[in-house]
């Protein structure tokens, strides 16, 4: 049964009640703390509410400290109507929905839409595709995935870029690169141009002859290699080229145990010794070929008594035949031997010999699902590590064909399955803080310059880590994805943020309601170079994203339209989404 009090002030329908915007935010994570310190700083008027079990994670910051700032703070175990009525939702503009299970949260948000039908409410769900289900049923609802925010901030600090560019939407992984690194079939938008000094942001598509090289565009990730998208300037930097040989050494290591693999490499010497000396003191002339002949009949047991040979060659003969007795069982040991290994490997999770260039993930939960898929998409190499087999992303990896360790990622054997001692990076975040700290600093002691991208839910105890231990990048992911759930409750449903040059370029979906400005105009009445640029739109019945549409496409109420823009630029696009008055 919920317990909360009665809140103290009436809601905006009150006429002798608070006018300020109410905003209500439910959670049991380290996010629902950074979301209303989020609302609490930000310059808007608002009346802040927020709802939490009585227990909660223990690494949640004591929420009390909000009330300072006129939080409203309730506690409840159970989102219902009850529940909302008491917080005074009714009435409210907009409720966040963002607590760690994705039925609770769908539950909370149909008993919300009974206490107030006209409610924006702002879901955090992991499963996008229940999302997208939730999000064309009830257009008011916006359906956020702060595994999906938080990844490609992972995925560019284990490349070792600047900027997080990185973002998946509609099924696809776009990142930011420059034009001459990518196929020209893959540029979605062009973000920003250099001209005389000036960089220009959002410009129309430039012609063929006047596309440059340097100029910064959005592009789709395909999962080519990496020699065809922006990992090959990584790649080319550390001075890693892969070589042929290379792989079939590692596949001959893989195939051998090292005991058998020490008696196949005797006899085959042997062999090779005898056979030399047979035709070095046969009396008859042989050619190269001949003597090749000779030498494997000999050891396969084809070789005839001869008793006129001298003495030295009649012991390399009788030598040589002994060994190609024990050559030929060796050779089918050794083939049988790989393919068992082959198959224990696959089956219990380890590596069929050692890998190179490649990036170990530890934690297969949301975000590391979300990390996985990108750097999947981006062509870059990934061993997965995770305690349970039946972790959320096991199977996305398996489906990929990306191997997963399954074991303590805070103990050094488990890490050294992994090649730790030659990957690129280490990427750390599962939901567990002392053991992504553990396996952190176990890899550090490894490899003292191994590049370490470490999740933990404290964003001051990330930046402190940080600085502490030398960890290249520590990230919290409440407080990467807080900013995009407020703007979300302020009616800025935003995907990504993309820095370009002194300017933040927000990536985010705009909605045509029926009897707005948009309502029946074409969609080329929502490009607006310098301001907005068109990357997809997905039509109100339609399940999938329509990628580069049609310019002249009549909009209509339902269709949701993605765009890269200012700040400004996708405020005036909301605003012009909105029922004409």
């Amino acid at each position: 049964m919920s317990a909360v009090t009665r809140p103290d002030a009436g809601h905006p329908r009150d006429p002798g009640g608070d006018t300020r915007l109410h905003l209500v935010v439910c959670g049991a994570d380290a996010l629902v703390w950074t979301l209303a310190e989020e609302l609490a700083n930000s310059r808007h008027r608002i009346r802040l509410t927020v709802i939490t079990p009585h227990r909660i994670r223990p690494d949640v910051p004591d929420l009390k400290v909000l009330e300072d700032r006129g939080v409203a703070l309730r506690q409840a175990d159970r989102l219902d109507e009850r529940t909302f009525r008491d917080a005074g939702l009714a009435g409210a503009a907009a409720l966040a929905l963002v607590m760690p299970d994705d039925m609770v949260n769908l539950h909370a948000a149909l008993c919300a839409r009974e206490v107030e039908e006209k409610l924006r409410v702002v879901v955090r769900m992991f499963n996008t595709g229940l999302g997208g289900s939730v999000s064309r049923i009830f257009p008011d609802y916006v359906v956020l995935s702060d595994a999906e925010m938080a990844a490609p901030a992972f995925v560019a600090a284990a490349l070792g870029e600047v900027a997080p560019t990185h973002f998946r939407h509609g099924g696809r992984t776009l990142y930011v690169a420059h034009r001459g690194d990518v196929p020209g079939r893959s540029v979605m938008a062009t973000l920003a141009t250099g001209t005389a000094g000036e960089v220009a942001v959002l410009p129309a598509e430039p012609e063929a002859p006047a596309a440059r090289p340097d100029d910064l565009v959005l592009a789709e990730a395909a999962g080519r290699p990496p020699g065809e998208d922006v990992t090959r300037r990584l790649l080319a930097r550390a001075g890693r080229r892969r070589h042929p040989l290379t792989a079939v050494g590692r596949a001959l290591r893989a195939a051998l145990n090292r005991k058998l693999g020490v008696a196949v490499l005797i006899t085959l010497v042997t062999t090779v010794l005898a056979g030399a000396v047979l035709n070095a003191w046969d009396e008859t002339d042989h050619d190269l070929w001949e003597s090749i002949y000779v030498t494997l009949m000999t050891a396969v047991g084809a070789s005839d008594v001869e008793e006129q040979r001298n003495a030295v060659a009649q012991a390399a003969q009788l030598v040589l035949t002994v060994a190609g007795l024990a050559l030929l069982p060796l050779i089918t040991a050794a083939v049988v031997d790989g393919m068992v290994n082959a198959r224990l490997a696959l089956s219990q999770g380890r590596l069929a010999g050692q890998l190179r260039e490649h990036i170990v993930l530890v934690g297969l939960g949301n975000v590391g699902t979300q990390v996985l898929r990108r750097l999947h998409d981006l062509g870059v190499r990934v061993v997965a590590i995770d305690r349970h087999a039946e972790a959320r992303g096991v199977k996305s990896a398996q489906r990929r064909g990306i191997p997963v360790i399954v074991g303590d990622a805070s103990r050094e054997e488990t890490l050294r399955a992994a090649s730790i001692d030659t990957c690129r990076a280490l990427v750390v975040v599962s939901t567990n803080d002392p053991v992504n700290l553990q396996a952190a600093l176990y890899a550090r002691a490894i490899r003292e310059d191994l590049r370490v991208v470490l999740r933990l839910f404290d964003d001051d105890f990330a930046r402190r880590i940080e600085s502490a231990f030398q960890i290249n990048t520590s990230r919290s992911v409440s407080r990467l994805c807080a900013p995009v759930f407020a703007a979300a409750l302020l009616e800025r449903n935003v995907h990504a943020s993309i820095p370009v040059d002194r300017h933040a370029l927000l990536v985010g979906t705009v909605t045509v309601r029926e009897g707005s400005d948009l309502d029946g105009a074409p969609l080329s009445a929502v490009d607006h170079p310098g301001e907005a640029r068109v990357i997809a739109m997905s039509a109100a019945a339609q399940e999938w994203m329509d990628w580069r549409p049609d310019p002249r496409r009549v909009l209509a109420a339902g269709d949701r339209i993605l765009v890269a823009a200012r700040q400004r630029g996708l405020r005036a696009l909301v605003e012009r989404s909105k029922p004409v008055l």
